[in-house]
């Protein structure tokens, strides 16, 4: 992906997104633009208008840790925000390739078994691998029954922004749509500014941005976010609503998958209707049959 377009973008729309009074700044007259202007960044950041130009401009090589610290505070970024500039800055200094663990090519990955093993030991709540561009990559038998719109259509290729933006399933499964498809667009947008040279992630981008206008808004907005922990609401058509917990946990033995798992809270209706999901992918033999634990 275009690292010049990616900073330039980033950088005027956190920029847009501070008002003067935000910043400590009067807020003057004949305002052109939306926020703050250049020059208040600049002057804020404690750097010339000509330096943050540049910056904005897209070019980040060479720009100091101390600089690109200020510059994130003078727009107020917050942690994931302010990692997403620094990921940015690595991918323009060519420095990613060097700082970044190798990560393996998740066309081919195929969990171990000691790691299918940990998924299978959970039985409470859906657990899955995913990376960055959203794939899920392994499952326990009770999140592939939780996935079951998911798999059900093959053109969704096992990959939850593919099933958020272009299965109209998707609509009923998060009733809290518009919530879930920010977080979706945050997730890929923060796995770009990680990865930049992502094949996979570029045709995925470039697909959902053709085929749907909810994906290409939302994708140009620039936002990021740290995934790890929450609450979110489901419908599943087998068992109904569902509010479930979740933690996220990015796996030091492969860089760039994370591990989620998904909780009710004990005696609620919800952790019924999990006991009822994993009754039903008993029943109704909702085992996944291609993600085979490795030797």
């Amino acid at each position: 992906m275009d690292n010049q377009a990616q900073v330039r973008e980033f950088l005027t729309s956190r920029r847009a997104k501070i008002s003067p009074e935000q910043a400590g700044l009067p807020p003057g007259s004949r305002r052109r633009v939306p926020g703050l202007r250049r020059s208040e960044v600049a002057a804020l950041a404690d750097v010339s208008v000509e330096y943050y130009a540049k910056l904005e401009r897209g070019n980040l090589a060479g720009a100091s840790p101390a600089v690109l610290e200020a510059v994130a505070r003078a727009l107020r970024l917050d942690d994931a925000e302010r990692a997403h500039l620094m990921n940015l800055a690595q991918a323009a200094d060519g420095s990613d390739a060097l700082t970044r663990p190798r990560r393996r090519s998740t066309r081919t990955w195929t969990a171990h078994r000691s790691l299918q093993w940990v998924l299978d030991a959970i039985t409470a709540g859906p657990a899955f691998v995913r990376n960055g561009r959203m794939d899920l990559l392994a499952t326990n038998q009770l999140a592939r029954a939780f996935y079951d719109d998911v798999y059900a259509t093959d053109g969704n290729q096992d990959n939850l922004a593919r099933f958020q933006f272009l299965d109209p399933a998707s609509r009923r499964f998060y009733p809290d749509w518009d919530l879930a498809a920010d977080v979706s667009v945050a997730i890929l947008r923060t796995e770009a500014g990680r990865d930049p040279h992502d094949k996979d992630l570029h045709d995925l981008v470039g697909e959902l941005s053709t085929r749907s206008d909810a994906f290409r808004t939302r994708w140009g907005a620039h936002n990021v976010r740290h995934h790890g922990t929450g609450t979110k609401r489901f419908h599943h058509h087998a068992v109904g609503d569902l509010t479930l917990a979740y933690e996220g946990l990015e796996m030091a033995a492969e860089p760039g998958l994370t591990l989620t798992v998904y909780t009710a809270e004990p005696g609620s209706a919800s952790e019924e209707g999990l006991r009822l999901l994993s009754s039903w992918s008993a029943t109704a033999g909702a085992e996944r049959p291609s993600h085979q634990p490795s030797d």
